[in-house]
């Protein structure tokens, strides 16, 4: 990930010349290194087991939940993003396929551990709703009743 953030403001034109000096030599992103599928992993141990939007919403993950977790999740998406590959790809559609199944499975995991984990108490539900509704510009349910009730 450092890596291409400190690539060169004209990294194309870079590539093109190193290509021109090296013919023999390619370049390919995917299949990613082991390297590169470990630090995947690691990415995803720390979300789903640290504090962020995401938990805030869904909770927290237990360490040992997110590493079991976190090697499913990329496996699977490897193997997807695996199926996906095609004879004219540059494999950035490859890596597209792969990030997305990454996101979308991480998400459907914690979605599905929330589900599975005792609920919030009823307290909190009227406390949302209240948090939700106050970023809204449309007139309280009471308002709305009162403006039909004025209409007739």
């Amino acid at each position: 990930m450092a890596e291409t953030e400190q690539s060169p403001p004209n990294a194309t034109a870079t590539a093109t010349a190193a290509a021109d000096k090296f013919p023999n030599v390619s370049f390919s992103i995917w299949p990613p290194t082991d390297r590169t599928r470990e630090a995947v992993k690691n990415r995803l141990i720390e979300t789903l087991s640290s504090p962020s939007i995401l938990s805030k919403r869904y909770g927290t993950v237990s360490r040992e939940e997110a590493v079991e977790a976190a090697k499913l999740i990329e496996q699977e998406a490897f193997e997807v993003a695996g199926n996906a590959v095609s004879a004219d790809d540059d494999g950035i559609v490859i890596l597209q396929v792969y990030s997305k199944e990454i996101s979308k499975r991480m998400l459907d995991t914690v979605k599905a551990r929330s589900g599975d984990s005792a609920a919030a108490p009823a307290t909190d539900e009227p406390h949302k709703a209240e948090e939700e509704d106050a970023g809204s510009s449309a007139p309280p349910q009471s308002e709305k009743t009162e403006s039909v009730a004025d209409d007739e």
